[in-house]
């Protein structure tokens, strides 16, 4: 049969022999509460690259004028527009999205940032500067190329430690002191970024 103008023609099959027609299960039949939910996906993926990059160009830029905020915000509205309509806009380019386990990471994360900053600036304020360089792999249970930056980024943020490289599921850290190597070996840093990806 063949469908009218603009749609696409539907396939049938004839059941036992008799005139009686019924539709073909193919790729011309598409649920569309499935094509809406894609849809949806994308949509908010979208919104959650744009509310990421604001946040990231606040965090970074340190201008808060009337005209370099309204450039920010354009920027930030342009790509997301650009990744929804590049259809790049999923779980694997943007595994992690501003959910409320992502606030309560970076919130952790700050408080972590500050601690380290005060253990750093005791060690170099001291006469005999107790340094111990020490290397550490450091084993990473993050599934996405996403997840696995933000906890070796985390890592690096965190002063007294520098992640230099990524071997499998291993992270190499340099630590300033011994105590810091072992003290990240025995964090939770690592689970709790794989929480915040949507992991156990």
């Amino acid at each position: 049969r063949v469908g009218k103008r603009g749609q696409a023609p539907a396939a049938f099959a004839v059941q036992g022999g008799s005139r009686h027609l019924s539709p073909l299960p193919g790729p011309l039949a598409v649920s569309q509460p499935h094509l809406l939910g894609a849809m949806g996906g994308e949509m908010s993926h979208a919104i959650s690259v744009g509310i990421v990059l604001a946040v990231l160009w606040l965090l970074l830029s340190g201008h808060y004028g009337p005209l370099l905020l309204t450039f920010g915000v354009l920027s930030c509205v342009l790509v997301a527009h650009l990744t929804l309509r590049m259809e790049v806009a999923d779980e694997k380019s943007h595994a992690v999205r501003l959910t409320s386990r992502a606030v309560v990471y970076w919130a952790w994360l700050i408080v972590e940032i500050v601690k380290a900053n005060l253990s750093v600036a005791r060690i170099i304020l001291h006469p005999k500067l107790p340094i111990s360089p020490t290397m550490v792999r450091v084993r990473a249970t993050q599934r996405s190329d996403v997840a696995l930056a933000t906890y070796a980024n985390s890592i690096t943020l965190t002063p007294g430690t520098v992640t230099t490289g990524l071997t499998g599921d291993e992270l190499v850290v340099h630590a300033l002191t011994h105590a810091g190597a072992q003290d990240l070996v025995s964090s939770d840093m690592d689970s709790r970024v794989t929480r915040m990806e949507g992991g156990s």
